[in-house]
């Protein structure tokens, strides 16, 4: 069944904006993990994504850099929905289009799409900077399921 993106970010709230984001290891295998995620669009690209932010050192955001593609699955209930599509990355590690001091309001942006809130911005920064972390914008190519 076909779903489009206004469902998909309806189910990401009622699932607390949590997805687990899929790709693949080098030997072909899937690996999974579970990640605060939400509906925005790619700042350089203007294309509809999943956006999420993602740690510097992590093996998901190492694949995601080969493999270049990307699935993220939302479930609220028996509500599914599963997004398909390349990746477009953004961190201090890929600069993926935009300067340098662009990165900290645009990891907040995503923390807030995918349903974050904080007290005190600066130290979001200075955490997100310190770990690296990555804003990872997965495009929406393929939409299934059946919310």
């Amino acid at each position: 069944m076909s779903v489009d993106l206004e469902s998909v970010r309806q189910l990401a709230g009622g699932a607390r904006n949590l997805a687990v984001v899929a790709t693949t290891r080098e030997d072909g295998s899937v690996h999974a993990s579970l990640v605060s995620a939400g509906v925005i669009d790619d700042p350089v690209t203007g294309d509809p994504s999943i956006g999420m932010v993602v740690g510097g050192g992590t093996a998901k955001l190492r694949h995601l850099r080969r493999t270049g593609q990307g699935t993220a699955v939302f479930q609220a209930g028996y509500r599914w929905a599963g997004v398909d599509g390349p990746v477009h990355i953004v961190g201090p590690d890929d600069a993926g289009g935009l300067a340098a001091e662009d990165i900290p309001s645009l990891l907040r942006d995503v923390f807030v799409a995918a349903g974050g809130t904080h007290d005190d911005w600066a130290e979001y920064d200075r955490v997100m900077a310190a770990e690296r972390r990555a804003a990872v914008f997965l495009r929406a190519d393929r939409i299934t399921g059946n919310a």
